[in-house]
């Protein structure tokens, strides 16, 4: 099995005016049914301590793919020997272009040239905050993974993300079913790995079909083989999915790999205390910054869904809670 363990982090310039005005060309009546909320591209402006955190806490990366609609910030090393630039346009196939959904771009990372079987896929509000290995990522070539089964829930009338998931989870269980599975992969399904969160899939045991699965939201580690496999599976429906310009209540997205690698038995068992999902507005402020200072957790997400009211005051905040953490300039950095 291949060694080399590349990184994915798509980015957008959400300021970028040839970017902007392409978007409203394609921009739909907002509703229910889309999401091209102004929150999912506003700029957080902390970039720069992703790529400081990749190279002090995983210098054992092969390459980085940084993937974008055809920009990138002034600041970027782009000669960087580890970093490779990907244009929308190389990979991803041009009936599904221009998009502003994440989905497309997600769903098409095996088509990327070069990239490894093995890559742990980073959204850019997603940091390394301690040094990790690759068996954090990867043991005997299998991805490592929480597989724990979760009932799914929304807080958010006209958010179309609970759908995503149950439609990601729909795929699954038109193609596998569930007893089988778990009697197949039982010692990953009940893994102590999991803690007490082991006790939810023994708590959905009963239920005929997958419901959903907990989602961390933290680095995702897949095979290029996994991505191939799903759309030899549905090409129909992610053929569908991709010609969405916007993100979708009738979408799937990249978590639809994930199952099938937990359904595939095509993971191994990771402990939840790895990483840890924030979201400013509904987490603690203090709790935020803590994890970026103290090192709490080996990985982080900071993610922006628009509940928080203070934009500016709590990304300067996060800017130098990074800077405190991490306060040399990296080789991905001019200058």
């Amino acid at each position: 099995m291949e060694q080399n363990i590349d990184f994915v982090i798509p980015w957008v310039d959400g300021g970028d005016e040839n970017w902007i005005k392409e978007k409203k060309l394609y921009l739909p009546k907002e509703g229910r049914q889309t999401d091209g909320s102004e929150h999912r591209y506003r700029d957080w402006e902390n970039l720069r301590y992703w790529f400081r955190a990749v190279e002090r806490y995983a210098p054992w990366v092969n390459r980085i793919y940084f993937v974008t609609w055809g920009h990138a910030p002034e600041w970027l090393n782009t000669s960087h020997q580890k970093l490779v630039l990907v244009n929308h346009r190389d990979y991803i196939p041009k009936q599904y272009l221009p998009t502003f959904s994440s989905h497309p771009i997600e769903l098409n990372f095996h088509r990327i040239k070069g990239l490894s079987e093995q890559f742990v896929y980073f959204n850019d509000d997603m940091f390394l905050t301690k040094p990790v290995k690759p068996e954090d990522f990867f043991v005997n070539g299998l991805p490592k993974d929480c597989c724990i089964e979760s009932a799914v829930m929304q807080d958010d009338y006209e958010n179309p993300f609970a759908h995503i998931l149950l439609n990601s989870c729909a795929l699954v269980n038109m193609n596998y079913k569930k007893r089988d599975v778990i009697k197949k992969h039982w010692k990953k399904w009940f893994s102590f790995s999991y803690g007490l969160s082991a006790f939810r899939n023994l708590l959905m045991y009963p239920y005929g079909q997958f419901s959903s699965f907990k989602f961390f939201h933290i680095p995702s580690a897949f095979l290029k083989s996994s991505y191939q496999a799903v759309w030899e599976l549905e090409p129909q429906i992610l053929d569908a999915v991709c010609r969405n310009k916007f993100r979708s209540s009738f979408d799937v997205n990249q978590y639809v790999i994930k199952y099938y690698q937990f359904v595939t038995g095509t993971f191994t068992p990771q402990s939840p205390k790895i990483g840890k999902f924030f979201i400013p507005g509904r987490d603690k402020e203090a709790e935020i910054l803590n994890a970026i200072r103290r090192q709490s957790y080996q990985m982080i997400c900071i993610n922006d869904d628009g509940r928080e009211e203070n934009f500016e005051e709590i990304k300067t905040k996060v800017i130098d809670s990074f800077q405190a953490a991490l306060p040399e300039k990296s080789s991905f950095e001019r200058g």
